[in-house]
């Protein structure tokens, strides 16, 4: 079933323009920072990014010179196996306890798939996924 747990996630967040992809990687690979997880996306001419690190101390002060502005939120991260109806199970489980999922993004490599939730109460919806 799935692995879960608890992690903090960077938000950043600036004015779109070409290239900001870019600056982002090249500022936190140069402080020597893995990327776990990325979301990024524009909305209205701004640019979103959140971020799973290897160290979100050395990320943030990586990225500070770039003019984001920054927050470090808790998160629920589920590695799940990389097969049909996997994240339904998980999905049909907070729904069922009446949880509601704020936003997800996820991938897939090899045998495994990881997902980035954010609930409206991650503790038990942490609890309810291990069940």
């Amino acid at each position: 079933m799935a692995k879960v747990r608890k992690v903090k996630e960077i938000r950043l967040s600036m004015p779109n323009k070409v290239g900001l992809l870019s600056e982002v990687t090249t500022a936190v690979a140069n402080a020597k920072v893995n990327i776990n997880a990325i979301c990024a996306y524009v909305l209205e001419n701004n640019a979103f990014f959140n971020l799973i690190t290897s160290s979100n101390t050395k990320a943030k002060k990586a990225l500070a010179p770039l003019g984001f502005g920054i927050e470090e939120k808790d998160v629920i991260q589920v590695e799940l196996p990389n097969k049909p109806g996997e994240l339904q199970k998980v999905a049909k489980r907070i729904a069922d306890a009446g949880i509601d999922i704020d936003f997800m993004y996820a991938t897939t490599a090899g045998g495994k798939a990881a997902c980035v939730l954010k609930t409206a109460d991650d503790l038990n919806a942490v609890k309810i996924i291990r069940k």
